[in-house]
């Protein structure tokens, strides 16, 4: 046991995350690839083929879209893009690998270095874009092909005394990026993993549904422990396998945090070669559990495939993948904040899934054109979007999950209302034609079939939601009300605004719709002298 006390802990954690990419067909072979959206609730033990099983005489050809979308993410963490990259043979046995060995890549990875500038991170690991930001260095990012599964117990659900295999996933492509260990808190970590995996769907390389194992992260941790005789020591790393939630990170990064200096008070083990330990999460205990000690490099005897020759990678094609990059996702945040005026939570929201951006994009656009301003037309269509919108996903999905645990879920693009529609509502509303009430009701109108191509207005006026516009019966709603509730009234007089609310309830039963709330308010008050 060491006889120097800890004086302080400093957390450093780096990463590794894997990546399954949406590709039609696996790394090396035609098999229909689990990472598509078509074939990703396939029945166990259906995509495979000759050489996903190894049999004698399969050969290997690579995937050009799978080296695509890997320069693509490359190219968006502001790596390097190898010149010449090559494959290589990584040994090992596991019942779900049927060659005993993973194609992967050893010493010239497809992507090199580069460098992630992350915003500071908030508590919760929300992104705070007035603090100044982190750069997190790339170590690489290298393409290789996914192991296939061990399930533990039954399809059902019960328990066995067995492991089944399947190798649906076997020779799926897998991008796996590697960090340097520049992460020093659990919100960092856990913003990085939020902003990959929104990067990563944004542009189209991943289905990104965690619970299918699309992307998988695996912190590596240790601590450096400053002691009471001034002296440091690092604690051994420990990599934990395979999470596959934001919950589950943090979850690992804070249990590591605390227990890796007891451990060290117990045994005195510091970093060094042979001393990396695989831990596996337990999400019900909340704590971290010994898997294997972790293998140095030189245990896979890596060697270079023969089956496979060297790839050159051309700056033209380069050039050619670098024009399909889209707008990140944070830096379309920071413009809904800049020039439509949103708060860091709604922009985030709405940046979060691609469609749903275009759909906001194209919604602020038709707005424009029927004279909304910029950040007024940016402001209604996202609220549209985010509550009246994101009410009725949150009631499909609930529904949809009930029926099929495993069905995507819809986004609001999903919905059947259209950007126009949305555009309209905005219109409208900005007019004083509707009311909130008024405008949540032609929200879920527009999104049945029948009325997806229909004016909002006019549906509008067919349900009688437009707004009584006439003065003069707004005015004579507001007096009734007010002779019906005399005390009512002088409370108001005497300066209790919180009173007015009963009032304007009674206005606009009155009013039957017919009226906006706000524009209530203002002439109730107006009238009581309080305007």
């Amino acid at each position: 046991m060491p006889s120097a006390t800890i004086q302080s802990v400093q957390l450093k954690v780096g990463l590794e995350i894997h990546v399954e990419l949406a590709t039609r067909t696996k790394m090396f072979t035609r098999a229909p690839s689990p990472g598509y959206a078509d074939f990703d609730t396939a029945a166990p033990n259906t995509l495979i083929d000759p050489l996903v099983l190894a049999l004698p005489g399969a050969l290997p050809v690579m995937n050009r879209d799978a080296i695509e979308m890997s320069m693509l993410v490359g190219l968006a963490l502001g790596c390097d893009i190898a010149k010449v990259t090559s494959w290589d043979r990584k040994n090992y046995f596991y019942p779900d690998m049927p060659k005993a060995y993973q194609i992967s890549q050893y010493d010239r990875p497809i992507c090199g270095t580069g460098v992630f500038d992350l915003p500071a991170a908030a508590s919760g690991g929300e992104p705070d874009f007035d603090a100044p930001s982190t750069p997190i260095r790339i170590t690489r990012a290298h393409l290789e092909e996914d192991a296939g599964k061990l399930l533990h117990e039954s399809p059902g659900g019960f328990a066995i005394d067995h492991s089944i295999v399947d190798l649906n996933r076997t020779g799926t492509p897998l991008l796996e990026i590697v960090t340097e260990p520049d992460f020093q808190t659990a919100d960092q970590v856990v913003l990085f993993c939020r902003v990959l995996r929104t990067l990563c769907r944004s542009l189209g390389v991943t289905l990104g549904v965690m619970q299918r194992g699309h992307m998988r992260f695996e912190p590596n941790i240790n601590c450096i422990l400053t002691l009471s005789d001034g002296t440091t020591v690092a604690t051994p790393v420990v990599e934990v396998k395979n999470l596959n939630s934001f919950r589950s990170v943090r979850g690992a990064i804070e249990f590591e945090l605390a227990d890796q200096p007891r451990r060290w008070q117990e045994d005195g083990k510091v970093m060094g070669r042979g001393m990396k330990i695989t831990r596996g999460w337990d999400d019900k205990a909340n704590r971290t559990f010994i898997q294997r000690e972790k293998e140095d490099a030189h245990d896979y005897r890596y060697f270079p495939d023969p089956d496979l020759l060297p790839l050159t990678i051309e700056r033209e094609w380069v050039s050619e993948v670098r024009l399909r990059l889209t707008e990140s996702p944070l830096n379309r945040t920071r413009r809904y904040m800049k020039d439509l005026g949103l708060a860091a939570k709604e922009a985030l929201a709405l940046a979060e899934e691609h469609p749903v951006t275009q759909f906001h994009d194209a919604a602020v656009a038709h707005a424009i054109t029927l004279g909304l301003a910029p950040d007024r037309a940016g402001r209604l269509t996202a609220n549209f979007i985010l509550q009246n919108g994101q009410k009725r996903v949150n009631e499909r999905n609930t529904t949809l999950a009930a029926r099929d645990s495993g069905a995507a879920p819809i986004l609001v693009s999903d919905l059947g209302i259209s950007a126009s529609q949305v555009g309209e509502l905005a219109a409208l509303r900005d007019k004083g034609l509707i009311n909130s009430n008024a405008a949540d009701e032609l929200f879920g109108l527009c999104c049945a079939p029948e009325n997806q191509t229909a004016s909002v207005e006019a549906l509008a006026r067919a349900q009688g939601l437009i707004i009584e516009q006439d003065a003069g019966a707004l005015q004579g709603w507001i007096e009734t009300v007010i002779a019906a509730n005399p005390k009512v009234a002088d409370d108001v007089r005497a300066g209790k605004l919180q009173a007015a609310g009963r009032l304007m309830g009674e206005v606009m039963k009155l009013a039957a719709g017919k009226a906006d709330a706000k524009n209530v308010r203002e002439l109730l008050l107006k009238t009581l002298g309080q305007g």
